[in-house]
């Protein structure tokens, strides 16, 4: 019994360095970026890309919220046009900040749900070869207990940018 007990102890006080020590040593600035190739010009691509709701066919974040209801101010292409999404656990608003047709398309997520925060996400399409390379770009700002959390927020970043590149790649390359 003393033995599990120590063990146990052990673990706590790694657990509490480890967030100590990621609370002090990680930036609260989070980046994250994914790039894919798609082979269609970016004319095509930017149809489901430059638009809230061109981006809400492929969008896997919202595929996660159960009984999610999205409500849109705008077409979703222009600067100010919006979206408030409300589900689960779950609520929010994005709206486009800026936009260069055929280029880029940048907007400003604001959380509500399960955590009040901000987000800049940002689209960039580039010639690649005969197709389009899009990158996919999420920043924001950590608080402190939020950095140990970092590197499951990457995990979970690159299964969910992968997921939603993948899922654009196929609807512009049909």
């Amino acid at each position: 019994m003393k033995t599990i007990l120590k063990i146990l102890g052990i673990i706590i006080l790694l657990i509490i360095v480890y967030a100590v020590i990621a609370m002090l040593a990680f930036s609260k600035d989070y980046h994250f970026e994914k790039s894919v190739v798609i082979n269609a010009p970016k004319e095509k691509v930017w149809q489901h890309v430059g638009s809230l709701k061109g981006y809400n066919t492929w969008d896997p974040f919202s595929k996660e919220v159960k009984n999610i209801k999205i409500t849109y101010s705008g077409e979703g292409d222009k600067v100010g046009d919006s979206y408030h999404w409300k589900g689960e656990g779950s609520e929010g608003e994005q709206s486009v900040t800026e936009i260069v047709p055929d280029q880029k398309l940048v907007t400003k997520l604001h959380f509500k749900e399960p955590f009040e925060g901000d987000a800049k996400g940002t689209f960039l399409l580039t010639p690649e070869g005969s197709g389009t390379k899009v990158t996919w770009i999420m920043d924001n700002e950590l608080t402190a207990l939020m950095k140990p959390m970092k590197p499951m927020m990457d995990s979970n970043m690159e299964k969910m940018f992968g997921q939603g590149l993948g899922d654009l790649k196929k609807l512009a390359e049909q």
